[in-house]
């Protein structure tokens, strides 16, 4: 009997031992995936600078107010954070100012046609922005101090991380902040942060596959991902998905999941959230008939490494809080190692107290468990990629949604070899603040290219097929049949009660020429001249330049119009010269002094444009100036067009080397 207690004995010593051997061998294993980190406490740390970047909903209603209350819970946490609302909107001014110069509104970032900001232009807007962490989140997201505390956390670990937290749906929130935003209140009572909490734990259901989840970063040396970062649409879901498996596939930066110790509280309707790319048991309501989120899942499904595999996130590491310690976790393994930061104040003693602790063992078990019942969320590697999108809208619509105060548009015509030319001229536009355009696509490539980018772009059934695009250039047969769509989409459009502006995507601009251009009267086309001599008139035959143009929707521009593009449904030539006989009549015969001539049928008056602001490629030699956008803006040039010269690889290289170019085709934004 005395052996066998001595046995047993020698078997406890031995296995204890053994774990304490265990513990310390495990704080000499590199960083891996089967970790845990804990630090003790933040009284002697400073509350890093934060930064929350969010595009807001329209100011109206429920909207307004969830999104009011979601700002100043944010605000109310530390003086040390900022929120920057990227928005358009007219009011968002007014609105973020309400705050304090704590918010702010940047609208200089890419926008879709319908004012949704681009994902990837809010990201590399953002690093203007001093600031130690970066996050990225939904509008109506209320945020509590655990926020503060997870990211104080963050802040001292040793590698550049990532972090992510699912959402909680909160079906009813009956509080809020007072006046000074230092108090949670109910019923004009005072409420406790943990008795708020233990409120509406009872109520919330985790969201593990929503898109509202948010994302933040450290401002550290290593980017996020390898790669550029696609054109998402801000809000249309996905994206937060990608951004994550990239950043874990690339494994640049500590990835892990913050869900367990941020409550990050989701005020508005998870179904427009929802995550077409995203397979789960928890998602349900799945977004129909929405290019927006059909964009995004494109993107996703044929950029980056993710879209070579799937990825579950219950591998990720999981942030917890158990007896006061913060500690990271992999959930998927049976055991934890421990891992010694070089950081050595983080740690009281080799191995760390919390192992210990008996309930600090038992928050860890149940949190796994908690996360298995809940999990289940990946990235699917379906062919969403092969699927056409398309716009929800039709010519008509598109009008009323983009025209002027004048019923005005300016339209411009685009074959995919001049995809990338077609964006500078937008990014152009965007940046006079001109928005009221309209694009049509000469193909089905440019037709999704147009969508992925957030152009309002139509198709036109009657553009010719089979054309080769890259040898469609001024002088071939392509470039004939071409043309001759751009007038008859004017004509349409005519019809339809909106004024034309019709401007090639060569046509460079520096101002906005429609408040000159309208000060036309009525039955007046304004056209650009391409006479290129200084000493001789501008309206001799065949110098109208159908690549600029200014038409109004009245009766005797209509009924020109429908000549112009009879005439050139019988020439063999392009619509240019059916422009000027049809108007000014062959070898110029109804000219009337050296810059108009009338069409005697309708007695419309056509008016060729002062060079000097209107200049074509051939005049004054601008093009071939040292700096050709000094010597433009000293001119007084209003635009400045591209023609003139053979060839769509020589007119790029031409426009790219003047500087004349608003584009980056590597990371599909406008360049600042």
């Amino acid at each position: 009997m005395k052996a066998l207690l001595i046995g047993l004995w020698s078997v406890w010593v031995s296995g204890v031992l053994l774990i304490a051997l265990s513990l310390y061998a495990t704080q000499r294993l590199p960083l891996s995936k089967n970790r845990i980190f804990s630090h003790t406490s933040f009284s002697d740390l400073d509350t890093p600078k934060i930064t929350i970047f969010t595009a807001p909903a329209p100011f109206t209603g429920s909207s307004r107010t969830k999104q009011s209350l979601a700002i100043r819970s944010r605000l109310a946490l530390s003086p040390q954070i900022s929120v920057i609302l990227f928005s358009q909107h007219h009011s968002a001014a007014s609105f973020a100012k309400s705050f304090g110069s704590r918010a702010l509104v940047e609208s200089d970032i890419d926008f879709t046609f319908l004012g949704v900001p681009f994902f990837h232009s809010m990201v590399a807007k953002s690093r203007a922005f001093k600031s130690d962490i970066y996050v990225f989140m939904d509008t109506e997201t209320i945020l509590l101090p655990d926020f503060v505390l997870a990211l104080n956390y963050a802040h001292n670990l040793d590698d550049d991380w990532l972090l992510f937290a699912s959402p909680r749906d909160v079906p009813n929130f009956p509080f809020y902040l007072d006046e000074d935003r230092k108090h949670w209140l109910k019923d004009g009572q005072r409420i406790r942060i943990q008795e708020l909490q233990d409120t509406l734990g009872s109520s919330w259901q985790w969201s593990c596959c929503d898109s509202r989840m948010f994302i933040a970063w450290n401002n550290g040396v290593m980017p996020l991902h390898h790669g550029v970062l696609p054109p998402f649409l801000y809000g249309k879901g996905v994206y937060n998905h990608w951004l994550i498996n990239e950043a874990l596939s690339s494994g640049l930066r500590f990835v892990f999941d913050a869900s367990w110790t941020i409550s990050n509280i989701a005020l508005g309707d998870s179904r427009r959230q929802s995550n077409r790319l995203v397979k789960s048991s928890n998602v349900s309501d799945i977004e129909k008939g929405s290019w927006e989120y059909d964009c995004n899942s494109h993107l996703a499904a044929v950029y980056g490494l993710s879209s070579l595999h799937g990825f579950n996130y219950s591998a990720v590491m999981k942030l917890v809080k158990c007896d006061g310690q913060y500690l990271l976790i992999n959930a998927t393994e049976d055991f934890l190692h421990t891992y010694a930061y070089k950081k050595k104040s983080l740690w009281k003693r080799h191995i760390p107290n919390c192992w210990r602790s008996k309930t600090t063992l038992a928050c860890v078990v149940r949190t796994i468990k908690t996360w298995n019942e809940t999990s289940g969320c990946s990235l699917k590697d379906g062919s969403v990629h092969t699927k056409t999108l398309k716009l929800s809208f039709s010519l008509e619509s598109l009008l009323a949604i983009t025209a002027d105060e004048n019923k005005t548009v300016v339209l411009t015509v685009a074959g995919y070899s001049f995809k990338d030319m077609l964006m500078s001229w937008v990014c152009r536009l965007r940046r006079l603040r001109i928005t009221n355009f309209l694009v049509s696509s000469l193909d089905y490539e440019t037709y999704q290219f147009s969508v992925m980018q957030g152009l309002p772009v139509f198709n036109d059934p009657s553009a010719p097929s089979n054309i080769s695009f890259n040898d469609c250039h001024f002088g071939t047969e392509c470039f004939q049949r071409v043309t001759k769509v751009k007038s008859r989409l004017v004509l349409k459009i005519l019809k339809l009660g909106y004024n034309v502006l019709l401007s090639d995507v060569d046509v460079y601009w520096f101002k906005n020429p429609l408040p000159l251009l309208s000060s036309f009267g009525p039955a007046t086309l304004a056209a650009q001249s391409d006479e290129y001599n200084q000493t001789r008139p501008i309206n001799l035959p065949r110098r109208l330049n159908s690549g600029f143009y200014f038409a109004r929707s009245d009766a005797p521009t209509i009924s020109a119009m429908g000549k112009v593009v009879r005439h050139a449904a019988t020439s063999g030539l392009t619509e240019q010269p059916s422009f000027y006989d049809t108007l000014c009549g062959e070898r110029g015969s109804t000219r009337k002094g050296d810059n108009r001539c009338v069409e005697p049928g309708t007695n419309l008056t056509v008016h060729f444009l002062d060079r000097n602001l209107f200049p074509n490629g051939a005049y004054l030699g601008l093009w071939e100036r040292k700096n050709v956008k000094s010597a433009c803006k000293k001119q007084g040039c209003l635009v400045l067009h591209n023609n003139w010269i053979s060839g769509r690889v020589k007119k790029l290289e031409r426009q790219v080397i003047s500087g004349l170019w608003d584009y980056d085709i590597t990371t599909r934004m406008c360049l600042v």
